[in-house]
């Protein structure tokens, strides 16, 4: 007879705070209730995004470089706020809460955007192409404004959130539901691919032939379902406490090295201070020593607690194993900051490769294709890139090199080749599409839209392997329990890649630009010289890929427990984006 313990999960509670029931709570399908918010999501954050430059152009009547920063800014915001929801969660909320709230505000986002796009005083007066066209006022911008802020906040706290609240539902302890646990994150990456193919064909298709109102409109009523769905499995959940911000730990030993910054470091590492239990402890290393001084006791790291028991104040003595982990943390930030480079060119995918679909012939017998849809290409460049991993690339690599498949940071440096030729592609066509401008008054050019698929298929296929590759990177190499905070780092490369590309546009719009033309980047890109600044691009990136390599030879991974577990069952997923 199974003991009642084997019924039970030993880290979770249920909704009234006993310990979890296998039989009543979690599992694939309670799992599965989650999921539609994740779609909704992707449907919405990616529908704007992939479209929004054409209305700001089109509608707002702004100029070319600033509907490209709007969008790239709006974009990071998103991605950077996931800091702040996976704080929440941690810290304060737990997941469950912050993913119904943001999931809200998400909704009141795309409500109001709904209703930003529908009322004639919220936009300016339609103009005729040749026409000098009034651009929006402060207070149509605005409004335009606080609808996608609260959609970027909603979009932040979901990310954080809904992969690991559905995880919460499997017991990895147990064999049979860590399997369930591979299935459904099998399927969590194919159904936020479907939710970004709808997007980009589907949503993009009523924008343009419908109206903007009804497509956002649809997100909202989608997004009420969505909600309602999630909350009804809300006595099925399982339930995990929050363990508190990893954030506090590093501020704690670095406060601890820098008080104890003239302490002399003993020669051996035995009298460090260590409490962590034998079987958790991570190996002492010699790269970042000044932290190793978090570790030394000195006189006062101590305090009495009421029952007489002496303990060690976090804020003047950490274990060597928590030092470890921060420094862990640390030697993640070189490739960090050597992976944004790939989402800055990623960014051009929906900001000026859309501009420049708009101007090209996009009919396929009677059908016009809308410009945001030409990132369909990048999509499927995404599906049919995994697929042939997994079923050729995977299975040739563990024969010929008894590997399950490329390192992660194999896999990333893959996807930063890849978007530099692509960068290279698009430049090429600029030139083609540009010199056909010169010649032709017709406000569509006589020149084929598909001449863009190969920039979409190259940077869709870096971006599955730089993703994966990036995540992984950022679980295995990272403490247990700063997995939540790793991924968000991860998160903050996409971030900050699209506000390098806002950065770059201003500061190339500023420079290029002169009394007798736009620049590179002019208000209309037929006058501009778009192709030279995917040229700086590919330049960028270039050398960024040259010090990536030297960053990816100078790290060293630490084995602990846990990443040689994850090493183990390693393949090409996105288990916790």
């Amino acid at each position: 007879m199974e003991s009642k313990g084997s019924w039970t999960v030993a880290d979770a509670v249920d909704y009234n705070g006993l310990p979890a029931d296998k039989s009543k709570t979690g599992g694939w399908i309670t799992a599965a209730l989650i999921l539609g918010i994740e779609v909704v999501e992707r449907l919405s954050t990616m529908g704007i995004a992939v479209n929004l430059v054409t209305y700001l152009m089109e509608t707002m009547h702004l100029p070319s470089s600033t509907s490209a920063n709007i969008v790239t800014d709006f974009m990071g915001t998103s991605f950077l706020l996931c800091l702040l929801g996976g704080f929440l969660a941690d810290s304060f909320l737990g997941r469950f809460k912050t993913i119904a709230i943001f999931s809200t505000i998400q909704a009141l986002g795309t409500g109001a955007l709904a209703v930003a796009t529908k009322l004639p005083e919220l936009r300016p007066p339609t103009c005729h192409h040749g026409e000098a066209c009034t651009p929006a006022t402060a207070f149509q911008m605005t409004f335009l404004y606080i609808a996608l802020y609260l959609i970027a906040l909603g979009t932040g706290g979901l990310k954080s959130s809904i992969s690991g609240f559905g995880s919460d539902q499997f017991d990895d302890k147990d064999p049979k539901e860590k399997a369930q646990m591979a299935f459904f994150f099998n399927r969590f990456f194919f159904i936020i691919s479907m939710g970004t193919l709808m997007a980009v064909t589907v949503l993009v298709y009523i924008q343009d032939e419908v109206g903007r109102s009804w497509a956002y409109g649809i997100c909202t009523v989608s997004m009420a379902i969505a909600i309602a769905v999630f909350l009804s499995g809300t006595k099925s959940y399982r339930y995990k406490k929050s363990q508190g911000s990893p954030v506090v730990q590093i501020f704690q030993i670095i406060a601890a090295s820098i008080r104890k910054r003239k302490t002399e470091l003993p020669q051996s590492i035995v009298y460090l201070y260590e409490d962590t239990p034998e079987g958790l402890r991570i190996e002492h290393t010699d790269q970042f020593r000044m932290l190793d001084k978090a570790a030394v006791v000195t006189e006062g790291d101590f305090e009495q607690t009421l029952d007489g028991i002496a303990i060690p104040n976090p804020w003047k003595l950490s274990s060597v194993t928590k030092v470890e982990e921060v420094k862990m943390m640390v030697r993640l930030l070189p490739i960090w900051a050597t992976t944004i480079i790939f989402w800055t060119t990623y960014a051009q995918m929906i900001t000026f490769s859309v501009e420049q679909a708009s101007t090209m012939r996009r009919n396929v017998g009677n059908f016009q294709i809308p410009a945001g849809s030409l990132t369909v290409f990048f999509v499927a460049a995404i599906l049919i890139t995994l697929a042939f991993y997994d079923r050729v690339i995977m299975p040739f690599w563990k024969k010929w090199k008894g590997k399950p498949g490329f390192s992660s940071l194999q896999l990333m440096a893959i996807g930063l080749v890849l978007s530099t030729i692509g960068m290279a592609a698009a430049a090429i066509v600029e030139q083609k599409r540009l010199s056909v401008a010169k010649s032709s008054t017709q406000k569509t050019l006589p020149i084929s839209v598909f001449l863009l698929v190969p920039q979409f298929f190259l940077v869709g296929s870096g971006e599955a392997f730089i993703y994966t590759g990036q995540l992984d990177f950022f679980i295995t190499q990272s403490p247990k329990g700063m997995k939540t905070m790793s991924t968000g780092l991860f998160l903050t490369t996409l971030s900050l890649g699209f506000f390098v590309s806002s950065f770059l546009v201003s500061i190339v719009k500023k420079v290029t630009a002169t009394s007798a033309n736009g620049g590179w980047l002019a208000d209309n890109i037929n006058h501009g010289r778009l192709d030279l600044f995917y040229w700086l691009l590919v330049i960028l990136s270039g050398i960024n890929f040259v010090v990536y390599v030297i960053c990816a030879l100078w790290f060293k991974p630490t084995k602990s427990k846990d990443s040689e577990e994850m090493e183990k069952g390693k393949g090409f997923s996105v288990e916790d984006c």
